[in-house]
């Protein structure tokens, strides 16, 4: 006799009981069901039962986002509305028809299905937290957005997917070749305002934006965390808005700090955290680079807020020592964005340390709506003092400009430049008074003479001016003389020193404006009108009068407001 399994006996036993009438027998209960299946053109696949559902068509400006589980169908016919700001990344896809994909919108990495097929290709691998495919019998092409826990949910998914009726075939085109060009330098030399998105803006609405105070686009080019598909983030977007002028904050939404709850974050491990930081800096400028980007670019790890300890402090700042000397091996400079209470103030205190690499910009997040570069108590102005700030001064705000509405946009003040010291960065150039040099005088006000021209090129960079008004300083001084139009003798006089002082960019300042611009400006009057003036980059009462008496005295249009005339009137040291 075989012997039965403890199940069959179990079986045989509760059979005997119903028989006898000692049990009651009930009809199971339905469980609830596990997927759901969902079918666009003649695409049909099977996803888990709670990702939502959304249609493109009938919701056009719906945000495409994987921080929440969801299939997207269709493509956005108008501006999504998508919050300024998110951060994390779970899974989803989107379901786009593939006719009428330009070639420059072509995404890297696509792969395509085998005819008679709606199953990827046994190598497709994924690229920027994706795998995309190209299914041409069904006209569509599916993203299958993930992060490094999902990834086998969302293959699962792709690998069940099936041709249906309904579609309408069409050819993957072929990528547009990259044009040969110069790489873009981002985000430069720039004081003024811009502004970030979730999502790339699409061509019409940058266009419109040129309407606003705006002239610098933060971008999300990498990291696993982003949130927000980019659709219209390409090589050819990013031309056309350097083209337009628009310059660019780079992003990378990576690994986040240990003491937070986001799925990526940051070793304990100081040793292991600097190695994330390098292998993130390597995947930035990879992205970067594709996008058209190239050494001498900031890119912006964004290290979302936290609570700081020790242990998690250490872990951020080896995170981004590493970041930061990978970035620079490769000739580009590194940035962080933070909250300034938490990030920002930690990289503050380690600002002089020699266990950890400082990096080159901080972009700091504080919502007091000052569009300056202040940083308040969070660090002093002493630090990254040098062209080398962005403040976040507002966030999650709708605007509308040349009547195209953007529902969550953060607002930034940038004073941004190389991001490394600048000739003599440890000279003062604020004088109560700038006196006449010619050959032979020395002191500081030589000194700051020389960093000047130093900046302007006119003699090599230094740290370490000699003070000496010798034949150098003497050349360069009536180079930089005839550069500009005005008596070319070799002596810094009060025409030559307004010229010097006020070199650089040319934003609209007015009462309550502040920053370095306003201390260039301030450092002008006072050599050009030959008074006392207060030095401390807040443009209050006293310097406006002082404008208003220096566009009187040049016979400029007087309204104490600080433009183009004023600046061109100063800078050609009238």
């Amino acid at each position: 006799m075989t012997q039965s399994s403890p199940r069959a006996r179990r079986a045989i036993a509760v059979a005997a009981l119903l028989v006898g009438g000692l049990l009651t027998a009930t009809a199971p209960a339905a469980s609830a069901p596990t997927t759901r299946t969902v079918t666009y053109h003649g695409y049909q696949v099977d996803v888990p039962a709670h990702w939502r559902v959304v249609d493109l068509a009938e919701q056009p400006r719906a945000c495409v986002r994987f921080d929440v589980e969801t299939v997207y169908l269709g493509r956005s016919s108008k501006e999504s509305d998508c919050p300024g700001r998110l951060v994390g990344r779970t899974a989803g896809l989107v379901v786009e028809p593939l006719a009428d994909i330009a070639p420059e919108k072509v995404p890297d990495g696509v792969v395509t299905a085998p005819h008679g097929s709606a199953l990827p290709p046994v190598d497709a691998t994924s690229h920027d937290g994706a795998v995309r495919v190209a299914v041409e019998d069904a006209g569509v092409l599916v993203t299958a957005a993930h992060n490094g826990d999902t990834e086998p949910v969302v293959r699962r998914v792709l690998d069940g997917a099936r041709l249906v009726s309904g579609g309408k075939p069409a050819t993957l085109p072929a990528a547009a070749p990259m044009a040969t060009k110069a790489a873009i330098v981002a985000p430069g030399t720039f004081e003024g305002k811009g502004f970030d998105a979730c999502a790339a803006p699409s061509q019409a609405t940058m266009n419109a934006w040129l309407a606003s105070p705006y002239r610098a686009v933060g971008i999300y080019t990498s990291g696993d965390l982003r949130a927000c598909s980019q659709p219209n983030l390409t090589a050819s977007w990013v031309t056309n808005q350097s083209a337009n002028g628009w310059r660019f904050i780079l992003t990378d939404v990576g690994r986040q700090a240990p003491c937070t709850s986001y799925r990526l974050r940051m070793s304990t491990d100081p040793a292991t955290a600097r190695q994330q930081g390098r292998d993130a800096a390597d995947d930035a400028m990879t992205a970067a680079t594709a996008l058209g980007f190239g050494s001498g670019s900031a890119v912006y790890s964004d290290i979302e807020n936290y609570s700081s300890t020790a242990s998690c402090k250490a872990s951020v700042l080896s995170y981004v020592s590493g970041w930061t000397e990978q970035l620079r091996s490769r000739g580009w400079l590194s940035g962080v964005y933070s909250s300034a209470s938490s990030g920002i103030r930690d990289l503050s205190s380690a600002y002089s340390s020699t266990t950890y690499t400082r990096p080159d910009h901080i972009w700091f997040a504080w919502w007091n709506d000052q569009a300056d570069t202040d940083t308040g108590s969070y660090a002093p102005a002493t630090q990254w003092a040098n062209h080398q700030r962005i403040h976040q001064y507002a966030g999650e705000v709708p605007e509308t400009w040349g009547g195209v509405r953007l529902s969550g946009i953060d607002r930034n003040y940038l004073d941004v430049g190389s991001g490394t010291p600048m000739p003599c960065d440890t000279v003062s150039l604020d004088f109560s008074a700038y006196p006449r040099l010619a050959a032979g005088a020395t002191g500081n006000a030589v000194k700051a003479a020389q960093c000047l021209l130093a900046s302007v090129g006119q003699l090599p960079a230094t740290t370490n001016p000699s003070g000496t008004f010798d034949a150098d300083t003497t050349s360069a001084t009536t180079a930089f003389q005839q550069s500009r139009g005005l008596t070319a003798n070799g002596v810094v006089d009060a025409h030559t020193w307004t010229a010097l002082l006020s070199t650089g960019d040319i934003p609209t300042l007015r009462q309550g404006s502040s920053g370095t611009a306003v201390r260039r400006l301030q450092r002008a009057l006072i050599a050009a009108l030959g008074s006392a003036l207060t030095i401390d980059g807040a443009f209050g009462p006293n310097t406006e009068t002082a404008v208003r008496g220096y566009q009187t005295s040049r016979a400029l249009g007087v309204d104490g407001v600080v433009g183009p005339a004023t600046w061109g009137a100063l800078q050609a040291g009238r």
